[in-house]
């Protein structure tokens, strides 16, 4: 009995050496790479374009010292963003707008810095940099033109409806230098300071 007992466990033996070598042979099987979950946060970098109108309201200066008026106004601008982090963008802006449409001002430019917290598809931004243009003041006897150039400053909001559709409302301060307008024996001093409310519709590439 003891015999058969020991001859038992050693064919038991001799059937788990095998296996267990074969275990160890094995190379263990690699595990899959971990894939992050795709954002879908609104990317607000990159190049775009956007027509704008809106409203403008000269300052209102004693003696009459400023050239420009009410009006509305329209025009177009360009830019580029760049997005530093989920929430903080940076970017350039032009733009040139003609008007306001009852006032001197017979256009106006400007050339902006933005920076802007942005919330997905929603960015809240602050805005400033350079600014010229022109006026047109009648003085009885004719009319004369100038050039002023000045700095710009405001804010605004704006969201992206689309992947490339973008929609702002944006306010503007502009504070230019005096020129000095003539004809016919009569000078005047004048500037083109003035705020804007625009609204604008954008397309980004």
């Amino acid at each position: 009995m003891k015999k058969l007992v020991l001859g038992a466990a050693a064919g038991s033996l001799l059937f788990a050496v095998p296996a267990l070598a074969a275990d160890l042979n094995q190379e263990p099987i690699p595990e899959a790479p971990y894939a992050a979950p795709a954002s879908t946060a609104f990317d607000w970098t990159g190049a775009y374009v956007g027509a704008e109108g809106g409203y403008g309201f000269a300052t209102r200066a004693k003696h009459g010292s400023a050239a420009g008026g009410d009006g509305f106004t329209g025009g177009a601008y360009a830019g580029y963003n760049y997005q530093i982090d989920p929430h903080w963008v940076v970017g350039g802006e032009g733009d040139f707008s003609s008007g306001p449409s009852d006032s001197a001002t017979r256009w106006l430019g400007t050339a902006r810095v933005r920076g802007g917290y942005a919330i997905d598809n929603l960015l809240i931004y602050a805005t400033g940099g350079v600014a010229a243009g022109q006026g047109r003041i009648n003085l009885g006897t004719g009319s004369d033109t100038a050039t002023h150039l000045g700095l710009v400053a405001g804010a605004g909001v704006e969201a992206a409806l689309t992947k490339n559709i973008t929609a702002r409302a944006e306010y503007l301060y502009v504070a230019t230098d005096k020129q000095t307008y003539s004809s016919g024996g009569t000078t005047r001093k004048a500037d083109l300071d003035g705020s804007m409310v625009r609204l604008g519709v954008g397309y980004k590439f």
